[in-house]
């Protein structure tokens, strides 16, 4: 099977602000697939040119990459032009997961619960937010990952620097209303009616503060995989998260991540087309508590490679 994948390069580093976390996720899973006797090659699309990358030659590629123009649907679009397979959702899926406000409006019409959310312009006063959305509330750039540029706005004081801090990485803001309660996340494999979830994990964060510090650099965090949820609640979550996947158009593997308020009901907060593969990382998590090594989920993930537009004759 190995062998069948050809010669196959693992994008990773690229020129976003999550360039350090794709670093960490293309080594693990460049050492990973060599492991399981896959001819993997670590391809930095920071450093190199689409000209290199179609002068490797490679068969198929893994997209470890993170954040703007690679999880973004730009590296896919280039991808299709140049005939290469690769991991994960199409341009179109990839771009609107990426934006979150356009995840949130596309999920509102398929009837999912996400929370309520207002588009801030840079230079637009923030005043009427709290009468909007209440306190505390979420400011954060729509088109990061992360947790990048993210602030929980706990008096109205707080709002205009907020939204500095967001407009640092973004030409807009997002301003969302706060949910106050469990925080999950579930990651999601396969695609179309074939696509599965796997046991959601539940995150406990110090202080409720799940940051970039504490996602990838302290061992604070605590995680709990599978979640101590009611069965019936958990597979409920389960299947919010593959709909939520589906109604993007995802395919190949995601994570959605989920607050669960205090009266036991899911919120949709955002879909990850290419997340994270560090030490600390949930979808691994995920799928060791579904039986299967990183190792495997990075085979499994590489088994689903191909180009989505493009066609041959």
């Amino acid at each position: 099977m190995s062998q069948a994948f050809g010669r196959v390069g693992v994008l990773y580093g690229g020129s976003s602000a999550e360039r350090e976390v794709s670093l960490m996720s293309g080594a693990g899973v460049c050492a990973a697939l060599r492991e399981e006797g896959v001819d993997a090659h670590l391809f930095d699309t920071g450093e190199r040119s689409l000209a290199d990358l179609a002068a490797a030659r490679f068969d198929r590629v893994f997209i470890a990459l993170h954040g703007r123009y690679g999880e973004d649907g730009t590296l896919q679009g280039a991808l299709e032009l140049l005939q290469i397979p690769y991991t994960g959702s199409g341009p179109l899926a990839s771009c609107l997961a990426m934006d979150k406000i356009a995840t949130k409006r596309l999920w509102l019409q398929h009837g999912l619960p996400t929370p309520r959310f207002v588009e801030l312009a840079c230079d637009a006063d923030p005043a009427n937010l709290v009468q909007a959305l209440g306190l505390p509330l979420i400011v954060k750039p729509p088109h990061e990952g992360s947790t990048l540029g993210l602030t929980r706005v706990d008096s109205a004081d707080q709002l205009r620097e907020a939204q500095a801090l967001a407009c640092r990485f973004d030409d807009l803001a997002l301003a969302e209303q706060f949910v106050r309660g469990r925080e999950l996340t579930v990651p999601v494999l396969g695609a179309g009616a074939q696509a599965r979830a796997l046991p959601v994990i539940e995150i406990f964060a110090p202080e409720g503060n799940y940051d970039y510090q504490n996602k990838y650099v302290s061992n604070d965090t605590r995680y709990e995989c599978p979640a101590a949820l009611p069965d019936d609640l958990a597979r409920h979550i389960q299947d919010l998260a593959v709909r939520a996947y589906r109604a993007l158009g995802c395919e190949g593997w995601g994570r959605a991540d989920v607050m669960l308020d205090e009266q036991a009901r899911p919120w949709l907060l955002e879909m990850n087309t290419s997340p994270g593969m560090t030490s600390h990382s949930l979808v691994p998590m995920g799928a060791r508590a579904a039986g299967m090594s990183y190792g495997q989920l990075c085979v499994e993930i590489l088994s689903t490679a191909r180009c989505k537009l493009w066609r041959t004759a």
